[in-house]
Parts: C-alpha cells; sequence; structure tokens
C-alpha cells in the first residue's frame, strides 16, 4: 500500500526522534550500583481484569505496545564514567506465565538485555521493571497502555486514549524522555541531610529467590471513613498504621537500646513539578517517631505523621531536596571520576547510610484512573515495591473504584509486622481480605 504524505511525515518525525542513547536519570545512577547475584532493583505493577488473558494476544499486545516506549525498550550499557540505556532491538520481552516468587534478580546481560518481564496467571496481567527505566508512574503507563492494546485485540470498543495509556501509534514527546530533576534542581540552596540509624527489624532471611507477598484488600470508603475518624488522609493512616506496627516489633525484639522507627516514603514529584516524564521522578521523604522520648499512642502516632508530611510535602523544600540531589552529578570533578569508583563510592554511602535511614518502605501510588471504556474490564489492581535490599518488610499500596490492596514483599520469614499491621486495621474497623503466595502450589503460579 502507498503511504500517503502525512504517513511519511510520521515515520520521519519518528526515526528522527530516535536516539542512539540515554543518559540515566539523576535516580536511576542508583539502582545499578546495587545489583548483586541475589538483588535487583525491580518493581511490580499487575491488574486483574474479569476474564483469563489469551497469552498469543497478550504477546501481539506487547509487541505492538513497547516500541511506543523508547527508554523500557532498551538495553543497559557501561561506559567509562556512566551508564546509559541504549535501543534494544533483539526479540522479546517474551510474555512468560507468572511465578510464584516475582520480582526475581535482573542480569543486564540476561533475557536479551531487556529490563522488563511480562506475566499472566489466569485473569491477571504483571509488569516487571528495572528502576533505572523510570518509576512506577512510567511503569503504569506502560503497563495500562499494553491492557488497552490487549483489550482492543479482544474486541473490546470504546477505549480511548488519556491518563497512563498513550497512543501506540504516536511519537514520544521530549518530556517523557527528559531526567526532570535536572530541570527543577535550581534551589539556592542545598539542604544538608543529617539522619539517624533507624530501628532494622530482625528477622530469618529465606533463601534465595524468594520473596514472600502477603496482599489485604479492602474497601477504600472503610478505610476513608477510619482515617477522617482521626483528621487524616488514607495516607498519612497507613502510614500511622505501619509506625505502630513497626514500634510494636521492636517492643517485642528487646533490644537493649531503642532506636527511632522511620518509613521511607516515595513522593511523586509530578505532583509539585510540571512534568509528564516517564523516567524516574521521585524523591524520599522519612515520617516516624521516636519511642526514646516516650510511649506514643495510635493517635499521637497519627498527629506526628500528619504534621510531618504537611510540613516537608510542598514545592520548596522538595525543589531544595532535588537541588542537594543532583550537586554530585553537575560537580566537575565527579563527572570524571571512573565508573568503577563512583560505583563503590555509592554503594558504601547507600548501605552504611541511606538504608539505615528507615525501618520499612511504604508507597502510595494513589487512585488509578483510567479511561471508562477499561472500567468494566477491571477487577483491581495490585503494586509491589520489590526485594528489599535488607531483611526488612516494603509496603505498596493502590486503589481502583471502592478496593484498596496493601501489598507487602518481604524476605523474612516473619511476619510479625504485617499481623500488626492487619490487626490495627481490622481493630478500626476495616474488613480485610488476605491473600498470600505463602500456601499456594508452586504449579499454581504466583
Amino acid at each position: 500500500m502507498e503511504k500517503t504524505g502525512k504517513q511519511y511525515t510520521a515515520d520521519k518525525n519518528r526515526h528522527a526522534h530516535r536516539r542512539d542513547w540515554y543518559q540515566l536519570d539523576l535516580s536511576a545512577i542508583v539502582y545499578p550500583t546495587l545489583q548483586r547475584r541475589d538483588f535487583s532493583s525491580v518493581y511490580r505493577l499487575s491488574v486483574v481484569l474479569k476474564e483469563e488473558i489469551q497469552q498469543d494476544l497478550l504477546q501481539q499486545a506487547l509487541d505492538m505496545t513497547l516500541p511506543r516506549f523508547p527508554t523500557y525498550k532498551a538495553a543497559i550499557r557501561k561506559g567509562l564514567f556512566w551508564r546509559y540505556l541504549e535501543p534494544n532491538d533483539r526479540p522479546g520481552p517474551f510474555v512468560q506465565k507468572d511465578v510464584r516468587n516475582p520480582c526475581q534478580p535482573m542480569y543486564f546481560k540476561a533475557n536479551n538485555r531487556y529490563l522488563v518481564r511480562v506475566y499472566y496467571f489466569r485473569n491477571r496481567i504483571a509488569l516487571e521493571a528495572h528502576h533505572s527505566l523510570g518509576d512506577g508512574t512510567g511503569g503504569m503507563c506502560v503497563l495500562m497502555t499494553l491492557t488497552a492494546t490487549y483489550l482492543r485485540l479482544l474486541g473490546a470498543e470504546g477505549i480511548d486514549n488519556g491518563g497512563f495509556v498513550l497512543d501506540i501509534h504516536g511519537t514520544p514527546e521530549e518530556g517523557e524522555l527528559e531526567d526532570a530533576y535536572m530541570r527543577y534542581a535550581n534551589a539556592k540552596v542545598r539542604p544538608p541531610r543529617v539522619e539517624e540509624k533507624s530501628y532494622r527489624v530482625r528477622g530469618t532471611a529465606e533463601p534465595f529467590y524468594t520473596l514472600n507477598i502477603i496482599d489485604g484488600i479492602m474497601s477504600v470508603s472503610e478505610v476513608m471513613a477510619a482515617a477522617k475518624r482521626y483528621g487524616a488522609t488514607i495516607t498519612e493512616y497507613l502510614n500511622a498504621v505501619l509506625l505502630q506496627a513497626l514500634l510494636l516489633k521492636q517492643e517485642e525484639d528487646h533490644a537493649s537500646r531503642l532506636r527511632p522507627v522511620k518509613i521511607a516514603m516515595p513522593v511523586n514529584l509530578r505532583r509539585f513539578f510540571p512534568s509528564i516524564t516517564l523516567r524516574n521522578f521521585i524523591t524520599m521523604i522519612y515520617p516516624g517517631v521516636d519511642p526514646r522520648l516516650g510511649e506514643y499512642t495510635f493517635e499521637e502516632i497519627v498527629v506526628q505523621v500528619r504534621n510531618y508530611m504537611r510540613y516537608y510535602l510542598n514545592e520548596k523544600l522538595l525543589r531544595g531536596d532535588i537541588t542537594t540531589n543532583a550537586a554530585t552529578q553537575r560537580n566537575p570533578f565527579i563527572r570524571v571520576v571512573p565508573l568503577f569508583i563512583k560505583d563503590f563510592v555509592v554503594r558504601m554511602f547507600y548501605t552504611k547510610v541511606q538504608d539505615r535511614n528507615s525501618s520499612a518502605g511504604l508507597t502510595n501510588m494513589g487512585v488509578m484512573k483510567v479511561p471508562e471504556g477499561m472500567k468494566p474490564y477491571i477487577e483491581r489492581f495490585d503494586i509491589y515495591m520489590g526485594q528489599p535490599f535488607s531483611r526488612r518488610t516494603n509496603c505498596a499500596i493502590i486503589s481502583f473504584g471502592d478496593i484498596l490492596t496493601v501489598n507487602f514483599a518481604s524476605s523474612i520469614v516473619e511476619t510479625d509486622v504485617e499481623r500488626h499491621f492487619f490487626r490495627r486495621l481490622v481493630k478500626d474497623g476495616i474488613h480485610v481480605k488476605i491473600e498470600s503466595n505463602r500456601e499456594m502450589d508452586r504449579e499454581d503460579g504466583a
């Protein structure tokens, strides 16, 4: 078929837009340095549909969708001074039946160098991505665009583009591919970071490749009502619930020395700075309490979290945080330091300082909004922060309609923190349905 003038122009623009490489963004620089045989910075997003998945159509949808996301259809390469992403035209990635233990390490030279995986199991589609490619917002755009394409191939009508669903025939905008940190790292002061070592959960390490999943499924309206009784938002309330669970765990440990209990919470900077980037654009805050100051009631924990978050979550302080983070990358001396030295320093800093700043991780993806035409096909969403770098549990929250899911991922045997967490919710009148991968037959999938 002969192409029209408009088609020629679109093809030309798409070809012109393609780059030979993409420098890793400010956050992505860290994740490869933490890579170990038994650890990769991998997160997982999944959507549960109302009908079983057809593998061949899902593969077809993936082949159609991924080229729309050049920083996900990419391989990571190592240079003398920095790592970077380059376009990946190798076959794949290939849709696989789901596994019992998700978020397994991604090795840079395996899987035809792709740093994304797509799984299916019954009526669930799951996307796993290495954090070097982007954060949960970028990953959700890939998953939802893939899901929309799959549903259209099934014959679904009326599914429009918008929000997390992008046009697979469109050309990526420059803003989608930018390192947004560097655009907004322009505060006139760089706030110092002085953090004290926090309480660390002690537990029995699971064998390699084992990730324990515990999902709590509940009603958004019930959680909202409970949070409202304490004068808090859902995020503030659930942070307080997790902090109390960690305090109770520290008491049970009978530690000779109490330490502050803090949560590492990613903040989506797109809420505060105009950006459509599909790459990483998050920073961390650390709400917490210090039991050395005395015993905290749950109400006092809620107040502490609420005051902390409402103080720190503003454009001014977040801009200062971004500027502090960007200072090292902009330093002309550091830029010419060989990569292996950078890796050693970053790894030591993360292991000795950064990772010890928090007792657990918690992220809230918020309310999932999808095109009206997709709503009848979707039951719920799940999100997992992935394998913790050290022995602890990570918690992720996402909601759709009146279903809110709290997804715990842990690399230790003990479930004390999760048990205290869900007991608090039940005490506050919230009905919780628990699902887990612990007791399931390995042949049944995840």
